[in-house]
């Protein structure tokens, strides 16, 4: 199959303003019709494989499953367009969950393995989940533990019939894996429960349900504190991925080795929802990635395509035994999350043999993807710039009055379409700060758009910091720490890291008479949030930099740390 280049989608004229058109029409299913044709087109090829959970399911299968998991949630009482959870690393179990939750007109929120008590407690209750599927535990999270402690009348509630005082909305825990805690009910038992009535109510869900139907919360942070959840629709999803994976002309001989969390849009958008619209395959190297696993994975299964981030592909490469595998299946895949430095991707094209890599660019707030580079763009253009406009993708740059500035002006990158969310979940106000009443999504980034098209992003508004990949907000670390009650005044901020792209350092002004030491704070944090927003550089100081007008000057901070430590980040084209 042919994926379309989009030189030919630019608007007359200097504005930075681009359209993607396509020979492709947008796909007017939901995900569960999706699902169903794909077990007809593809029946006995494979959909899924998890070669460390001893799984390697056809397309029928895995649509077998799927409906017998659906008719299972529903069996629980679980009604359209209610909430479930699903807090796990990549099983095949979230994937069934993924599929069964859209079949059965629930609304799934993907909940982050990383997510600890506070987290996890927001998350759960902002959005009212009436069940969540769980793993027992990864290495060292626990979440039954969690979950228990969240939840202390779980052990002496009936399965599904949970009433707990701190999630009041939350009915049901269903537990992948053992062993079985009290009052939960085993994941391979819901499969069970569903008889002919609940497939007839499946059928006629089948029939009723609307693409435009919100089918997945995504959380997501910002500069106001809280995590945000991104509601998004069949349409949004399922059109990102089945475009994400034209973009690199995937079809069903494909084979797609998945590393990257699937509770983010890059696992389960970019991955699963591109194989189902084109009958590739899902391969999952390992529950959380591992380097040496992914390219065992990558050989044995002969893997066409790969996913990853910057510092996965770095690890990969480095990894002491690169060189006894043999990687000459693969062809394409996705570099995204983070400036991709020139060197990492000339070895990605030459020693992996993925000589047509994409790069992609987007938030979870538009499903994700908005650019891509294309299979044969020049190296110089998938290292410098994001590529070009997805099809069926409006942007624009701005200007701070919100007027389009000419190419190659730098201005704020905003996007309309089909791929932006209906908005964020019980957060009208905040909402209206992202999304303008043309449907204009802003995205918050600064960017500049190229005379062929070509976007590059150089900057960003807000201060956000993207550490590996993984998008981090200082505020809402910032008000985690204030709790501590020897904090007076805190303010975290990235700084340049050569491994991971930046890291975060905090400025702590404590209390009068009180002191505190950088291996205190990181204890506070420990346990209560994600490993990955600790601060890996804590500094003691009297007072932050500031304007006349009070208002801090992050940036300063940065410089004086990053030259006092001599850090710098990856070199990139």
């Amino acid at each position: 199959m042919s994926a379309p280049r989009r030189s030919g989608t630019l608007t007359e004229g200097a504005d930075s303003y681009v359209c993607g058109t396509a020979s492709a029409p947008l796909l007017g299913d939901t995900i569960g019709r999706s699902l169903d044709l794909a077990a007809a087109r593809w029946s006995e090829r494979e959909a899924l494989v998890s070669p460390s959970h001893g799984v390697r399911w056809s397309w029928t299968e895995f649509a077998e499953k799927v409906e017998a998991l659906a008719a299972g949630f529903l069996a629980l009482g679980l009604a359209r367009g209610e909430r479930i959870g699903i807090w796990s690393l990549n099983r095949p179990e979230w994937t069934l969950t993924q599929f069964a939750a859209a079949k059965a007109g629930l609304i799934l929120v993907t909940i982050n393995p990383a997510y600890r008590l506070t987290e996890l407690e927001f998350a759960l209750h902002k959005v009212g989940c009436a069940a969540v599927v769980t793993a027992t535990a990864f290495k060292t999270s626990g979440y039954m533990e969690m979950l228990n402690t969240l939840l202390p009348e779980l052990a002496t509630s009936r399965p599904g019939h949970l009433e707990a005082a701190r999630l009041p909305d939350l009915r049901a825990v269903i537990q992948i894996g053992g062993p079985k805690c009290p009052g939960t009910i085993a994941f391979d038992e819901v499969a069970q429960m569903g008889g002919a009535r609940h497939r007839e109510q499946l059928a006629a869900l089948g029939r009723e349900l609307q693409f435009d139907d919100p089918v997945n919360i995504q959380f997501t942070s910002g500069t106001t504190g809280s995590p945000k959840g991104v509601t998004l629709t069949h349409h949004n999803i399922l059109n990102n991925g089945y475009f994400t994976g034209r973009a690199m002309r995937l079809c069903e001989h494909d084979r797609i080795c998945i590393p990257v969390p699937l509770y983010h849009c890059f696992g389960m958008v970019m991955g699963n929802l591109a194989s189902v619209t084109l009958g590739a395959t899902m391969v999952y190297p390992g529950e959380g990635f591992d380097p040496l696993t992914t390219l065992q994975t990558i050989a044995q299964e002969k893997c066409t395509t790969l996913y990853g981030v910057p510092t996965m592909f770095i690890a990969e490469l480095d990894h002491p035994e690169f060189a006894r595998f043999d990687l000459t299946s693969l062809r394409t895949g996705i570099m995204a999350g983070a400036p991709c430095p020139i060197e990492v991707m000339k070895r990605v094209n030459s020693a992996m043999n993925m000589r047509e890599v994409t790069i992609a660019y987007g938030m979870t707030e538009t499903s994700p993807v908005s650019f891509q580079s294309a299979v044969d763009d020049p190296l110089e253009r998938r290292v410098s710039t994001v590529g070009r406009i997805h099809p069926h993708v409006e942007v624009k740059v701005v200007d701070l009055e919100g007027r389009i500035v000419r190419r190659g002006e730098s201005g704020e990158l905003c996007t309309r379409g089909y791929s932006v969310m209906l908005g964020y979940w019980d957060e009208a106000e905040k909402t209206a700060d992202v999304l303008d009443r043309n449907g204009w999504m802003h995205t918050g980034d600064l960017a500049t758009i190229d005379d062929e098209g070509y976007c590059n992003i150089v900057g960003r508004i807000k201060d956000m910091v993207i550490r590996g990949g993984e998008n981090l907000y200082p505020r809402e670390i910032e008000e985690f720490l204030y709790r501590h009650p020897k904090i007076q005044d805190v303010q975290v901020f990235g700084v340049a890291d050569d491994r991971y792209g930046e890291e975060l350092c905090a400025w702590v002004r404590t209390r009068a008479g009180e002191t505190l030491t950088a291996d205190e704070v990181r204890a506070f944090c420990q346990g209560q949030i994600a490993h990955n927003k600790i601060p890996r550089y804590v500094d003691f100081v009297d007072e932050f930099p500031m304007t006349v007008t009070g208002k801090i000057q992050k940036f300063m901070m940065r410089q004086q740390v990053e030259t006092r430590l001599g850090l710098k980040a990856a070199k990139t084209a």
